[in-house]
Order: C-alpha cells, then structure tokens, then sequence
C-alpha cells in the first residue's frame, strides 16, 4: 500500500505541476504583452521558456509514467473508458503545447530583438501572441476535464 499512496503522491504533484505551470505561465505571459513594452516582454518570456523546460517538461514526461504505475497498482485496465479518454485528452493537450512552447520561444527572440534594436514588437509577435492565446483555451479545458476523469473515474464505453 506503500507504493499504491507513493505513486499516487507523485501522479497529484504531477497534475498539480502541469495545471499550476500552465496558469501561471499563462497569467504572467498575459499581463507582459498587456504591457506593450518589449524589454517586459523579453523578460517574462525569457523566465516562461526556462519554466517550460523545468517543470512542465518533467511533470510531462512523468505523468504517463506515474499514471500507468498507479494504474497496474490498483488493477485498472488500461482500456478503461475513463482512462482512454485521458490519455486522448493527455496528447491532445500535447499538441496544442508542443507549438505553444516554441511560440514562447520565438516570441521571447522578437522582444529581444526589438529591445535591441529599439523598434516596435513587430507584427510575428502579434501574430503569434494571438495564435498562443488561442492554443490556451483547448489545452486548458481539456486539462480540466482530465483532473475531472481522474477523480470521478466514470463509466465511459469506447
């Protein structure tokens, strides 16, 4: 049982990482571009990038891990209804994030490079600001709705 709470513990942190990470990446992206000011800009993004690497990259990597551990530790099948829709759930938000992660990242080089050159953010910026705004929404509900799965493990025929 040991085991059973210790896997659980981690696949939560994991959860929590990856839900927390992408609010706040989210919150702090948000209010640098409301700023309109590059040098915030290049600041903020800078650190999102680093954030993305170090804690969504892991918790990213580790939450199918934990998640089939804990799974075979409790006798779930894997062709549960519910856990199939999670993990559908799990690659579509990974194919929103993957982009968006390089969309933090060439934004972050568009701010710098208007800092540097002290021009205005050009319009890629603008554009990719909107586009990384939009991945957001079904990334985030699909999120949701797999914390929704995991805790009420409903009847799902597939």
């Amino acid at each position: 049982m040991t085991e059973y709470y210790l896997l659980k513990f981690l696949h939560v942190i994991g959860a929590t990482v990856l839900l927390g990470t992408g609010a706040g990446i989210a919150f702090f992206m948000l209010l640098a571009h409301r700023t309109g000011d590059a040098v915030v800009i290049a600041g903020v993004a800078r650190i999102v990038v680093i954030a993305d690497f170090v804690f969504t990259a892991t918790a990213v990597i580790l939450q199918p891990i934990t998640g089939v551990l804990l799974a075979r530790s409790v006798g779930y099948e894997l062709t549960e209804g519910w856990i199939l829709a999670s993990m559908g759930l799990y690659l579509f938000t990974g194919a929103f994030w993957l982009p968006v992660v390089w969309m933090q990242a060439r934004m972050r080089t568009l701010a710098r490079e208007a800092v540097a050159g002290g021009t205005p953010l050009p319009p890629e910026y603008h554009r990719l600001f909107r586009t990384w705004f939009a991945f957001g929404f079904p990334a985030f509900a699909a999120v949701l709705t797999i914390f929704w799965l995991m805790i009420t493990r409903p009847e799902i025929s597939l």
